[in-house]
């Protein structure tokens, strides 16, 4: 048996059998016996799914990676089997072919996003891959070019302004750092030294719908930054960051930018706002990527690094353009 230790940090477990080779990764180093445990298991597993239902293979894979994958995730892959039509889930697995899997698949993209089409399509795809299955080749929708509306500084000066005072103030103040809502929501005041802030765990809801408290989204995402001493002060003062339901600070968010006749935009929008204001003001990519927790700067490149005058900088470039006339 063979345990590598990851880049990641993760550990990497290979073992051939019958001239099978499994893997699988965990985010400790396993001991032997343990490593042979879920090893018997994943064997087992692939020896009675042929005849499985989908349902039961679906769930079979789930359990073997519960100690793997956060709460969060796996309530998300719950919510996809509900999603999954009755005749799919009660087929056969070793009576699903390529059209039955692109029919299911061609179904469920009536009436959802591509992201959740190709949310929904991955997770069933890692189900048959699992057991040995391969349905690579399953057409995917186009994927939609979003225009969603990022906040300006002055946006972002207003909603400060109007919600000071409320206990909705340092959740949403955090935001505009980088913070991820389940990052605000877990905080405590221990985990505030002066203006020294340490992020170190998320809130999230698992499958039962409870709100438990886990590891950041990636051992990136555990970070240490500053906030400004008011911030900080307030924090002090009140005894805690937040306290209340976390769907509560997307509703004050939402009021506020109602009341005050902005555009709407979500609170992880605040995130991205983060990233393209730093940017805008000099910073380097790897200072913003350390300071937002992002794992690399690919993800926050492709998805965060937005312009923040767009039509500005665009205008800029037609004149200097036209100069050469």
């Amino acid at each position: 048996m063979y345990i590598q230790k990851l880049p990641s940090g993760s550990y990497r477990v290979k073992e051939m059998v019958n001239k099978q080779l499994y893997s699988f990764t965990l985010d400790h180093k396993p001991t032997q016996a343990e490593a042979r445990q879920i090893l018997a298991k994943k064997i087992s597993s692939k020896t009675v799914s042929v005849n499985s239902s989908v349902e039961h293979a679906c769930d079979v894979y789930i359990d073997s990676k519960s100690n793997l994958l956060s709460p969060a995730t796996i309530r998300g892959y719950k919510t996809i089997i509900r999603q999954v039509s009755p005749s799919f889930l009660a087929r056969n697995m070793n009576l699903v072919t390529l059209q039955n899997f692109q029919s299911e698949v061609n179904r469920y993209s009536e009436n959802h996003s591509p992201k959740s089409v190709k949310n929904f399509t991955g997770f069933l795809q890692s189900v048959f891959k699992f057991y040995g299955m391969d349905f690579a080749n399953i057409t995917l929708p186009q994927k939609e070019k979003k225009n969603d509306y990022i906040p300006s500084k002055e946006d972002i000066k207003k909603i400060f302004q109007h919600i000071e005072g409320t206990k909705y103030e340092v959740p949403i103040r955090l935001a505009a750092f980088g913070l991820r809502r389940s990052e605000i929501c877990a905080l405590e005041c221990s985990d505030l030294s002066g203006q020294c802030l340490t992020i170190n765990k998320a809130m999230v809801q698992n499958d039962a719908n409870e709100w438990i408290i886990k590891k950041t989204k990636t051992t990136d995402s555990t970070r240490t930054i500053y906030i400004p001493e008011d911030l900080a002060d307030k924090i002090r003062e009140q005894g805690y960051v937040y306290e209340g339901n976390p769907e509560k600070i997307y509703c004050a968010l939402s009021r506020a930018q109602k009341e005050l006749g902005i555009p709407h935009f979500s609170l992880h929008k605040m995130r991205h706002f983060f990233a393209s204001y730093m940017h805008d003001q000099g910073y380097s990519d790897k200072q913003i990527q350390e300071f937002g927790g992002w794992k690399t700067d690919l993800v926050m490149k492709s998805v965060y690094q937005h312009a923040m005058d767009m039509d500005k900088a665009k205008m800029d470039m037609c004149n200097s353009l036209g100069s050469l006339k």
